[in-house]
């Protein structure tokens, strides 16, 4: 089994590779679409300085930007930064901005960049949205509005058939409104809707994780008979989850989350089981696996096996749930007040919150009053 699900990777990891690489032929920085201004450095002093006093580059990049860009008068960028600072960009955002997007300074504010912003306001986005989406992808002030921007917020809103549900995968991932993801997206929902994956699957994983669409259609296709040969159901929210992350993962990072398994003694058998129970827990850093299994085996005392059929553990995080909550267990357990064969471990760090004051904490502080002061000092130690 083991063998096969490398043998998966292997081949999605081209899919990864693949998504990655055409980001990087649509989304090119601004020099690659600029000629050098001709002349020495020196003679684009003035605009060094200002980049580095006014916008925050540091001299290096000053420098390189004054190659592609030339002003001898603050007037215009200044207009610039004032408009940004009027829409409500932060300073860092609006450093940001310019440091991605230079030339963006020698534009015409009202007429290049008001008509973006306005149209994202128009569809429901906040001024703090529209400041973090631009601050995030300054690159959406080059594309067309008309041709690009406005295209593709409409083919999204009409695949999701929701503009609430369009504008939380824009949130997601800014690049949906920077080129056209019709022709693979359309087909790489068709390819769901074929294996059997019901619509409302598919409408989650394209608002949550859009990105996952955004290749080659025959690799898409291949991700997804990899997890059907894994034993996904098409009916469950994980098989759409397995694609996302199997999408997103090269063979390397796979292979070492494997062996990291593999040294707390899980079997190839469990780690699959794992995966199909709890997709999050190959999505976990090396270091939060490690971290938590030392906790839960070393110092809990808990078996790993019994991790592995409880993988949700491994998403939860280490300083602020599980620490926290086990040294209320433990408290607990030592008075006697709860027994480890009526509550285990699991159940006490598993639930929300709300679940574990009412159920542990509120019951139990009378006769153990200091569980309070303790639950505080953990959480508060994780801040």
């Amino acid at each position: 089994m083991f063998k096969f699900i490398c043998k998966t990777l292997h081949n999605s990891r081209s899919v990864a590779g693949d998504s990655h690489a055409h980001t990087l032929c649509l989304i090119q920085p601004f020099s690659s679409s600029l000629e050098p201004i001709k002349g020495s450095p020196n003679q684009h002093s003035f605009t060094v300085t200002y980049l580095i006093n006014s916008c925050g580059f540091s001299p290096e990049k000053a420098l390189s930007a004054s190659k592609y860009l030339k002003f001898e008068t603050p007037d215009k960028p200044d207009s610039v930064l004032a408009f940004f600072k009027r829409h409500g960009f932060t300073k860092t955002q609006i450093s940001t901005v310019v440091r991605t997007f230079p030339p963006v300074l020698l534009s015409d504010p009202d007429k290049t960049l008001l008509p973006k912003l306005e149209f994202l306001k128009s569809k429901g986005f906040s001024s703090t949205d529209i400041a973090g989406i631009v601050s995030a992808s300054a690159n959406l002030l080059k594309r067309s509005l008309e041709k690009v921007i406005i295209p593709s917020f409409n083919f999204f809103n009409n695949l999701l058939q929701s503009e609430e549900k369009t504008l939380a995968a824009i949130k997601r991932s800014d690049a949906l409104l920077l080129f056209d993801h019709q022709a693979h997206v359309t087909r790489n929902v068709e390819i769901l809707q074929e294996a059997g994956v019901s619509n409302a699957n598919i409408m989650f994983s394209l608002t949550n994780e859009p990105r996952a669409f955004m290749t080659s259609s025959d690799r898409f296709g291949q991700v997804v008979k990899d997890v059907e040969t894994m034993g996904f159901s098409p009916l469950s929210i994980n098989f759409v989850l397995a694609v996302q992350f199997l999408r997103g993962m090269s063979k390397s990072t796979w292979e070492k989350k494997i062996e990291i398994y593999k040294k707390w003694g899980w079997s190839e058998e469990e780690i699959l089981g794992a995966f199909k129970m709890r997709p999050w827990c190959m999505m976990a850093s090396d270091d939060k696996i490690m971290g938590v299994m030392d906790f839960l085996v070393n110092k809990m005392g808990l078996d790993a096996s019994f991790v592995a059929r409880r993988p949700k553990l491994i998403s939860l995080s280490l300083e602020k749930r599980i620490v926290p909550r086990s040294a209320v267990y433990q408290v607990l357990l030592s008075k006697g007040l709860i027994k480890s064969d009526g509550i285990s471990l699991a159940t006490v760090l598993e639930p929300p919150e709300k679940w574990f004051l009412e159920k542990i904490l509120n019951r139990h502080k009378d006769e153990a009053p200091e569980i309070l002061k303790l639950y505080k000092e953990k959480l508060d130690h994780a801040k």
